[in-house]
């Protein structure tokens, strides 16, 4: 019997399904736009973001970034190795966000706390799976 306090196995499948398929899409399309670059960038730009957007692109360290948002968010999008694409989303959410914290505070809010809930929505039916990584063991 469903009750209206517990949704429906398709109700349930939907909204486990909607985080993951927004935040591959995110990446996979930003992911892209750092090596076809269809979106234009900011009219203005700070002068320590642009000095690092430059370091990342003469040594190229830039695509590495770009591949790997591409390839976690297809991962995503095909709903295979969901749990290793979320692990290494981490990493590069986390430096998104260091990187807008330290070098263009202005434009913190919007995109990396959209993607970092995001992230949370999708990581959260794999708490259980997700609690081994903060166990303490000899």
């Amino acid at each position: 019997m469903v009750t209206a306090a517990q949704p429906s196995g398709a109700a349930k499948r939907f909204w486990i399904a909607v985080p993951r398929v927004l935040l591959g899409l995110m990446f996979g399309v930003l992911g892209m736009n750092g090596f076809v670059s269809f979106i234009p960038p900011p009219p203005v730009i700070p002068a320590d973001a642009a000095s690092f957007a430059g370091l990342m692109a003469t040594t190229h360290f830039s695509y590495f970034v770009f591949g790997v948002q591409v390839l976690c968010g297809l991962l995503l999008l095909v709903n295979r190795y969901v749990k290793l694409a979320l692990v290494m989303l981490a990493a590069v959410i986390a430096n998104i966000f260091a990187f807008h914290i330290t070098m263009w505070p202005s434009a913190t809010v919007p995109m990396p706390v959209v993607a970092l809930v995001l992230w949370f929505l999708a990581c959260w039916p794999f708490r259980r799976e997700f609690a081994a990584f903060f166990l303490s063991r000899p």
